[in-house]
């Protein structure tokens, strides 16, 4: 069996490398407007006589939530378009919204995204907050994956003595760390 240290080396590893690729992820799908997420993103790593304790995501439990929506996007309303875009020379009129992330367990269904959390990021592009608003309720958020690829990834690189000794499941595992806590240190 691990000694706990080697197990709390193993596991401060694994962290690096989670917080520093989703950090290059988040980058590179240009989802770094305020920074907000990209600096909030940390673990917390803690190894016991006969367990451990490895957590995963933000300190604020304000983006808690938003780093799972921009992680498995937001399944779009859908719907039929009522008007044409005047910045599309086609006619869209009458025509079926684009559905980004069908296969997200959130959706929006009779709530419009907040508009505070959208206008300065429209304002920064010159574009309409309300327009953009009813772009991403139709359509949805894309998934980026930012930080569920390289789980996955980091996991198969655990040493075997651990995940056997300790009976660790991928899919357990991301469910267990993933877990919003009651209080402010997530």
């Amino acid at each position: 069996m691990l000694e706990r240290v080697e197990v709390k080396e193993i596991l401060d590893k694994f962290g690096r490398y989670l917080v520093t690729q989703s950090r290059s992820n988040l980058t590179r799908a240009g989802r770094r407007h305020t920074d907000e997420l990209y600096s909030t993103l940390d673990y917390e790593a803690n190894a016991f006589e006969n367990s451990f304790q490895f957590d995963f995501g933000t300190n604020d439990p304000k983006t808690f939530k938003y780093l799972d929506f921009i992680d498995k996007g937001v399944r779009g309303a859908g719907g039929v378009r009522k008007t044409t875009s005047t910045f599309n020379k086609r006619n869209n009129k009458g025509k079926l919204w684009k559905i980004n992330a069908k296969d997200s367990p959130y959706k929006f269904t009779n709530k419009m995204p907040p508009l505070g959390a959208l206008k300065n990021w429209a304002e920064d592009k010159g574009l309409s907050a309300f327009a953009v608003q009813r772009v991403v309720y139709h359509q949805g958020i894309k998934p980026t994956y930012f930080y569920s690829k390289p789980y996955e990834k980091a996991f198969e690189t655990l040493p075997e003595e651990l995940v056997e000794a300790y009976g660790l499941d991928l899919e357990r595992f991301m469910e267990i760390t993933l877990t919003e806590k009651k209080d402010a240190n997530i």
